[in-house]
């Protein structure tokens, strides 16, 4: 049985406490008022109304620092947060808590062209399952990332290209009623940058771009610690810049894109025809035995040295730095972290990224400028979800005092 007793914050500097105590851990009512640039009196008044709401709580007194010992303040032990991160192949669904430590996920194969209903009612029947593992705590929310355009406002998917049957379907409004929570919908390269932000290799970075490479291509941009998602909700959707005036036919309906040409679909397309060309005696001998490639048998014939593998890697990275260098001149981000699944080709893929990113870049641009894996795998999405819900839900409702 479900059961939750926590509200909301109820204004702004409620949220601000609740932000720093779920980035930064338990703190002191002395370094909460420093940080906040408050008075001690308010944040004691605010801890304690928290307290009552059953957001935070007192943990003990904190190191003597000489004088009167301050009060340490931590979230209260039994705030849950789903987290959902919806693939074109697969999904992600864990539980957190207040500060977003996993306590439970699982991973489960699901084709997005199902429709909204079908992957809906599997991600949910798994979030319950993982829920009840967790203590049967009713979450305070959930996020969700899907792999498409997606009005943030309205929570529905927008014309999405490889989700047929998602255009307008409501889906935030669905898992609001199913779960009984608030719910936050955005799509999943977003969820993935808010997931690097908060516990990866993005976590001292204010101006960051985040590139997943999956069955589709995607980029999270944060300017200043914040997700910017543009004016319609589709802000770094680069898999479908033209990179070759003639090329395979998109998803979207144009061609030379970008996911055209490097995204997971494309390469197993590409290594589907080395093999019955005879260019790839291993993707050959792969086809033959399942029936079909992905892009992770690409890397599997690149370990066993095969010449043909390692050369659709290198096309396909090429592709990926010619627009990164563009995106590089035009942003000068501080940090480009690459994830999704066909990251799992490695190192290989990376050294041809940053070495045509790099080239094609202005020197003052690239000077400083890291380009790493991303080491979170499948919790990036479920982490980066319940970011996103923890934000909507720590921040005081809409129209009460700030």
């Amino acid at each position: 049985m479900l059961h939750s007793l926590a509200g909301r914050a109820e204004n702004a500097m409620q949220a601000r406490v609740l932000a720093q105590l779920r980035d930064e851990g338990p703190l002191s009512r002395v370094q909460l008022a420093d940080r906040l640039d408050v008075s001690r009196t308010t944040i004691a008044a605010e801890v304690t109304r928290l307290a009552e709401l059953g957001l935070a709580q007192e943990v003990g007194p904190a190191a003597s620092r000489g004088g009167r010992r301050s009060t340490m303040v931590d979230l209260a032990p039994d705030l849950r947060f789903v987290g959902i991160s919806i693939g074109a192949t697969g999904l992600s669904v864990g539980v957190t808590d207040g500060r977003l430590a996993v306590l439970g996920s699982r991973q489960i194969e699901c084709d997005i062209r199902t429709g909204p209903e079908a992957v809906l009612a599997a991600a949910i029947e798994e979030a319950r399952s993982v829920l009840e593992e967790c203590g049967g705590v009713k979450p305070l929310g959930a996020g969700i990332g899907v792999p498409g355009p997606v009005d943030f406002h309205r929570g529905v998917s927008v014309s999405p290209p490889i989700m047929p049957g998602w255009d307008g379907y409501p889906v935030r409004d669905a898992v609001a009623r199913e779960l009984g929570c608030s719910v936050v919908l955005d799509n999943d390269v977003n969820v993935l940058a808010a997931g690097e932000q908060h516990a990866g290799v993005a976590r001292s970075a204010r101006d960051f771009l985040f590139v997943k490479i999956g069955t589709g291509i995607g980029c999270g941009i944060v300017v200043d610690g914040e997700l910017y998602r543009g004016v319609d909700g589709c802000a770094g959707d680069i898999g479908h810049i033209r990179v070759e005036e003639f090329g395979p036919t998109c998803a979207c309906g144009n061609t030379g894109c970008l996911e055209a040409f490097s995204g997971g679909a494309a390469l197993a397309r590409d290594a589907t025809a080395a093999a019955r060309a005879g260019r790839s005696p291993i993707l050959a001998e792969i086809l033959e035995q399942r029936g079909e490639l992905t892009a992770a048998d690409i890397g599997a014939a690149v370990a066993q040295g095969d010449a043909q593998a390692v050369q659709l890697i290198r096309d396909s990275g090429h592709r990926v730095g010619q627009v990164l260098a563009s995106l590089v001149s035009f942003f000068n981000p501080g940090l480009i972290v690459i994830g999704g699944r066909v990251t799992g080709l490695g190192h290989a893929l990376l050294a041809e990224i940053r070495g045509v990113t790099y080239r094609r870049s202005l020197p003052l641009a690239t000077g400083n400028l890291p380009i790493v894996l991303s080491e979170l795998g499948d919790e990036g999405g479920v982490i980066g979800a319940a970011r996103l819900i923890s934000s909507s839900v720590y921040a005081p409702l809409a129209g009460e005092r700030a």
